[in-house]
């Protein structure tokens, strides 16, 4: 028995589910920190919503075992969930270094920036009250890092 399909009217438009880049996943990220047991969760969560307010070319997944953030070019910032006394971030350039990757420099009002090497630096957010006390500085260091991812 053959099966016939119809095909599709003319004038019949496809709606387009927009896709998140590469390999994001917002479910995955959901589901990391509904399991997570950390001391900090709730400061974790916020600073997520933070990164993922800023600009809406920024989206997220699981990239190296841990929840992290890309624009539609490269990731760019992974949580360090080690860390149990404050919230930091990595953040890179992407998984790749790059050889004509020249030093970056941003501002840092606030003195969250720990330069690990010229193209990665962590940004150390604190706990509690320090997560809102430091958002102003921290959405200005997002904005100023994915110029160059």
């Amino acid at each position: 028995m053959s099966v016939v399909k119809k095909a599709a009217p003319k004038n019949a438009t496809a709606k387009k589910v927009a896709k998140p880049p590469g390999d994001a996943d917002p479910a995955a990220v959901a589901a990391y920190l509904r399991a997570l047991k950390h001391p900090l969760k709730a400061e974790i969560e916020a600073v997520r919503g933070i990164i993922l307010a800023v600009s809406p070319a920024i989206s997220e997944g699981i990239k190296w075992n841990v929840p992290s953030f890309r624009t539609e070019k490269e990731w760019f910032a992974t949580f360090n969930v080690r860390s149990t006394e404050s919230v930091q971030l990595i953040f890179h350039l992407g998984a790749k270094k790059r050889a004509d990757q020249k030093a970056l420099k941003l501002a840092d009002p606030n003195g969250l920036i720990k330069w690990l090497g010229p193209d990665r630096a962590m940004i150390t957010l604190g706990a509690g009250r320090d997560i809102p006390a430091n958002k102003k500085a921290f959405e200005a260091i997002v904005r100023a890092w994915i110029k160059h991812v």
